[in-house]
């Protein structure tokens, strides 16, 4: 029996065994396993690949250098709030840290050095406190602010000449008859116990005929004026410059909730420092007149809020 294909040929006998074949819908196309990419797939993912490890290499070259100065003064920055932060919170040797980060992104500056010397100080760190100074005054030979801090820095470690050379030094570069100059040389010459009548000299510069002199330099005065051995005269000066620091005290208290807590905090513990000082100075004056109970509890209160000269603060 004569049998036709599809369309309608006949099918000669010997092609049947191929008939199968031929009518028999063609294999599927083999399909990669659920999960494993075509050969399409594969070649653009490499391609991505490639792409980002060029980025990866090319980027940081081009984009890092044109922002590398902002980053390095977002760096200084946070370091130096971070810094007053731990200063409010009597963390010095923290403090000291992130003044070390900020010089580090920053480069050698005078005043993130002189302002680690004085950390250094009060962290009894007076070697170190040298060192920044030192390290600053290289490279600002014509600045005074380093040698501020080396002067101090050598009256915590006993070199009177050095201090007195430095502070010196100090009056030599400031302008003609700068207060905060002539005060300085005269503090460091009564810490030493040096030209005492000179450093009188200084300070009644410093102050002049003005009625409104500053408790520091009123300080300055009377601790000169008791190592004179003009007792009376000391403690009424110093009672006038423990009354302005006090005033000046209750003045910064009225700004809390008005000001940045750490800033005030900051500047709070400055002035206590401050006042430690000028209290000492009248314990001294007052035990030398013989008023022992003020004269203990001026010592007691100055040793509650930090007087220390093995830090600097004196």
């Amino acid at each position: 029996m004569m049998r036709y294909d599809r369309d309608g040929f006949p099918i000669p006998p010997d092609f049947d065994a191929g008939l199968e074949a031929f009518s028999a819908d063609p294999p599927p196309l083999r399909q990669p396993p659920t999960g494993e990419p075509t050969r399409r797939q594969a070649g653009t993912r490499k391609r991505w690949i490639l792409f980002g490890l060029i980025a990866a290499l090319l980027l940081p070259s081009i984009v890092i250098p044109e922002m590398m100065p902002a980053i390095r003064q977002m760096v200084v920055e946070w370091s130096l709030e971070q810094a007053l932060a731990r200063e409010a919170q009597d963390d010095i040797g923290g403090a000291i840290g992130a003044v070390g980060r900020a010089i580090r992104w920053h480069g050698d500056d005078v005043e993130l050095l002189c302002m680690r010397s004085m950390l250094r100080l009060e962290h009894r760190d007076a070697a170190g406190a040298l060192e920044d100074a030192n390290r600053a005054a290289s490279f600002a030979p014509t600045s005074p602010q380093p040698l501020r801090a080396r002067s101090l820095a050598h009256v915590v470690l006993g070199d009177a000449e050095a201090a007195l050379e430095d502070a010196q030094t100090v009056v030599e570069m400031s302008a003609a008859g700068d207060p905060e100059a002539l005060n300085h040389r005269a503090y460091v010459r009564a810490l030493v116990g040096r030209d005492l009548p000179a450093a009188l000299e200084d300070i009644d510069a410093a102050i002049g005929g003005h009625t409104d002199a500053t408790p520091e330099l009123l300080d300055t005065r009377g601790f000169i004026l008791h190592l004179l051995g003009r007792t009376e005269e000391a403690i009424d000066q110093l009672n006038q410059a423990i009354d302005g620091m006090q005033q000046n005290r209750r003045q910064l208290g009225l700004l809390a909730g008005r000001v940045d807590r750490t800033e005030l905090a900051r500047r709070l513990r400055v002035l206590d420092h401050g006042l430690a000082v000028m209290l000492h100075h009248r314990g001294l004056a007052c035990a030398e007149a013989g008023l022992e109970e003020q004269a203990n509890q001026d010592f007691e209160i100055a040793r509650k809020k930090g007087f220390d000269p093995s830090r600097g603060i004196f």
